[in-house]
């Protein structure tokens, strides 16, 4: 059985940093895409940042450009968003997901972790 468990989130500053963490466990994610959406109130789930896990490769949406890193240890098989100069437009619930290569959409979905970025 497949698990994504995501943690890290919280309150923060303006401009502060955070770092989310999605726990990966249940199969071999060689072949898949882990990425981290997040959704605000009000609107709809939009994508933040993806990383194949085995080439390392990386895409992020324009509006984290050059604030969010993701990463990935696969000793540990988790995933990580790096988020800095946060700003209250981040404030949202942070979901972790993974994506087979060949799928259109991601074929599992963590819980969520709140984010709340104050002014």
């Amino acid at each position: 059985q497949v698990q994504l468990v995501e943690s890290g989130g919280g309150l923060v500053q303006a401009g502060d940093s955070l770092r989310l963490s999605c726990a990966a466990s249940g199969r071999t994610f060689s072949n898949y895409v882990m990425g981290w959406f997040r959704q605000a109130p009000g609107k709809g789930r939009e994508f933040v940042a993806h990383i194949h896990w085995s080439r390392g490769s990386t895409s992020y949406a324009d509006s984290v450009k050059g604030r969010f890193t993701i990463s990935r240890d696969g000793a540990k098989n988790t995933v990580y968003l790096q988020m800095n100069s946060l700003k209250p437009e981040d404030t949202a619930v942070y979901y972790c997901a993974a994506r087979f290569v060949t799928s259109s959409e991601p074929n599992y979905w963590g819980q969520g972790t709140q984010v709340t970025v104050s002014s």
